[in-house]
């Protein structure tokens, strides 16, 4: 059931505003993209669109909340969270020099949908998004469900469309420009203390 345009256009413009503002998926898929290549950016966004759809559902049949009430389980999530981006930052910074900024031979790419499933699993804020955005933007005299499920479903929609864009533009950029040798070796260092810096951005945000 459609929440009404008098709820969905300002959720859509919510979404919009949230989803330009840098944060972890931004960051991480634009690192992905520039690092390894086009096709290993489109393939995280399968898995940043799967968590997402999963912590979405999850919220729209108040799984999500029940979940987060549990202190000890959202401390795990969020450190979780934290200690996996880490780990990424430390992958980055040990990866093979034969990789090259802009190219789309990057080897096993399905393993970013992993990565950028993993990722979103394991950041609460995803959850909590939902948990408080939803509700925020649904007429309590409908049915909850239907109507969150149509936001949930075009907040991962306008996601894909921002995230695409974003990697697109990256590889595209970074394919221009492609360092080598020396040069190369300290753009997979800026990469790992990027990927550090969201870790521990996470870190705060996701604070109680």
């Amino acid at each position: 059931m459609f929440p009404g345009l008098d709820l969905f256009l300002p959720f859509l413009a919510a979404v919009l505003l949230l989803e330009l503002t840098p944060g972890p998926n931004m960051g991480y898929l634009a690192i992905v993209a520039t690092r390894y290549g086009r096709r290993a950016g489109l393939t995280t966004i399968l898995g940043v669109t799967a968590g997402l759809t999963v912590y979405m559902l999850a919220a729209v049949f108040g799984l999500t909340a029940v979940i987060l009430r549990m202190e000890w389980l959202y401390s795990l999530l969020r450190w979780a969270g934290v200690a996996y981006l880490l780990w990424l930052a430390l992958d980055v910074w040990r990866s093979p020099e034969g990789d090259v900024a802009g190219i789309d031979e990057a080897p096993s790419a399905q393993r970013f949908m992993i990565r950028g499933l993993l990722a979103n699993l394991l950041n609460p804020k995803a959850a909590v998004f939902y948990i408080t955005l939803l509700p925020a933007f649904t007429d309590p005299a409908r049915p909850f469900a239907p109507q969150a499920l149509t936001l949930g479903l075009t907040h991962i929609a306008v996601s894909i469309v921002i995230h695409t864009t974003i990697v697109l533009l990256t590889w595209r950029a970074a394919s221009l420009v492609m360092p080598d040798g020396a040069r190369r070796r300290g753009v997979r260092a800026v990469f790992a203390l990027m990927l550090a810096a969201i870790a521990l951005w996470m870190a705060w945000e996701t604070r109680r």
